[in-house]
């Protein structure tokens, strides 16, 4: 056995047995491996950042961590943004990453590169494996590693020898560490705060914190104490509609976060932190919330979110909250697209169980309010602020959601930045429909011109036009072997959003917006 083949076998007896990949010819061992091992299921990204994506919007929906194969440093190096996301998003992600023989490193060959050094930022784990006899054995740590609460981004990086060398051994799972559990002390204090004080928030974040069970049981604590309750601006996963409570998230804009939160005097974290600015802008505060509020943590990110709602509920002696109703299911919108009228169709014809996935950056920050009454869903955001994620992301997580439709509200800017995952949508003929809003300029970029105080001129707003040439995006799916059409209005929107909700594969809607 050649170190490739323990690894491959390694991962599945760990419990991994997907695998993004984007391979080159220091990963060709690899390669061969998973042709002869049966088990594996092996999806081909056209560039490594979608490669990286699809694995992140893999955890986000199946809960365990898909391997990624990438090739040498600069393969990493194409993935990263990406990588960052996962990060934030608190994903796990087994990377395998090839690397020049160990012989031949000194050489200083073309693709030689600082690999470690590209893995260390986004990785809570990096090893590179010396010699064949060892790779299983690095491998079963990796996957530890990434799953891990709340989940990790680990690294294993292969030089090519360590593949091709004969001697692989293939190694036992290792155990998952327990997920911690609240400090029963922090159960308390944030008990004594909640009846003791006033203008208290709750604030979620994480998906352990945003599950219906989580939800339902911050619900009981609202419902008992009076007390605020959001979500963070950016979270992994949010179980939304009907059934489940109507929280809103931190606004993203420093202005509108500030007025929101300025009566709070004590915020409650769960898996979250005190809300921050996304960005620092001149004369305005980095903390979005008042300088004299103070903070309580219930639970920390890597600590079961949910439990530590139940046992703060039970220390309070809040009794099952009824989720209030949302109201009807709101009818498809009409005329002129808008940001309201966008929200209130997907609520409309959306699937039971839809998975949404949003990029749709600063043209749906007010898409909460519109789709609470839509069917249950869970709805994946971006999480690090590198564009990008969409795509990928919702290719991955229809791999992930074991058949659930995928709607993703796309950006069009954003989006030409991993466009090559509609070629894996349908290579794999997977179930998402993508709404690209299409304004033809780099809409939030503009605001931000603002916001910093700046005052663009013509060649700065050349760089935020879209439009010379325009991008034909249904020419563009067509060629990538996605079906797509062009939607002017919302009459049309929602009879294209029928079309690709009935369709066994993936479907485009331009929105001209």
């Amino acid at each position: 056995m050649n170190g490739a083949e323990s690894l491959v076998h390694t991962l599945l007896k760990s419990g991994v047995d997907t695998c993004f990949a984007n391979p080159g010819t220091s990963e060709m061992h690899f390669v061969a491996a998973l042709d002869r091992i049966p088990g594996m299921r092996c999806v081909l990204g056209l560039q490594e950042n979608v490669v990286t994506g699809m694995a992140d919007g893999y955890w986000r929906m199946a809960g365990k961590p898909a391997a990624t194969l990438l090739h040498c440093g600069p393969g990493l190096a194409n993935g990263l943004a990406n990588l960052h996301n996962a990060r934030r998003a608190r994903s796990g992600i087994v990377n395998c990453v090839g690397d020049q023989a160990t012989y031949h490193r000194p050489f200083d060959a073309p693709l030689t590169a600082d690999t470690e050094g590209f893995a260390r930022g986004v990785s809570a784990w990096v090893r590179t494996s010396a010699k064949a006899s060892e790779v299983g054995r690095d491998a079963a740590a990796a996957v530890q590693a990434a799953r891990t609460a709340p989940g990790q981004v680990a690294t294993l990086i292969l030089p090519s020898d360590t593949c091709w060398d004969e001697g692989g051994a293939v190694a036992e799972p290792l155990p998952v560490p327990e997920v911690q559990q609240a400090d029963p002390l922090a159960v308390r204090n944030a008990a004594r705060v909640l009846r003791e004080k006033r203008n208290v928030l709750l604030l979620l974040g994480g998906s352990d914190a945003l599950t219906p069970g989580a939800q339902e049981q911050a619900w009981r604590i609202v419902a008992a104490t009076g007390c605020d309750i959001l979500a963070e601006t950016s979270n992994g996963r949010f179980a939304r509609g009907r059934g489940r409570p109507q929280v809103e998230r931190v606004p993203y804009p420093a202005d509108v976060a500030i007025a929101r939160l300025a009566k709070v005097e004590h915020i409650i974290l769960v898996g979250s932190r005190g809300p921050v600015g996304f960005f620092a802008y001149p004369d305005k505060p980095s903390r979005h919330y008042p300088e004299g509020a103070t903070l309580t943590v219930l639970s920390r990110p890597e600590q079961a979110s949910e439990a530590a709602l139940r046992a703060l509920a039970e220390e309070l002696g809040a009794a099952a909250a009824a989720i209030p109703d949302p109201g009807p299911r709101p009818e498809a919108a009409r005329g002129a697209p808008t940001p309201e009228g966008l929200a209130r169709t997907v609520a409309a014809l959306m699937p039971e169980h839809t998975v949404v996935v949003d990029e749709s950056v600063s043209y749906g920050r007010g898409f909460f309010p519109g789709t609470h009454a839509a069917p249950a869903h869970d709805w994946l955001m971006i999480t690090g602020g590198a564009i990008g994620c969409g795509l990928p992301l919702a290719t991955g997580a229809a791999i992930g959601g074991g058949g659930r439709r995928v709607l993703n509200l796309q950006a069009d800017g954003s989006a030409m930045y991993t466009v090559q995952a509609l070629w894996t949508q349908a290579r794999e003929k997977l179930p998402v429909t993508t709404v690209i809003l299409s304004n033809r300029k780099y809409q939030i970029l503009l605001g931000e011109y603002q916001n910093v105080g700046a005052n663009p001129g013509r060649t700065a707003m050349d760089m935020l036009d879209l439009g010379n040439p325009d991008i034909g995006w249904v020419g563009m799916a067509n060629a990538l072997g996605v079906e797509a059409a062009q939607a002017t209005s919302m009459e049309q929107l929602a009879d294209l959003l029928r079309q690709g909700f009935a369709a066994p594969g993936p479907f485009l809607v331009e929105l001209m917006v």
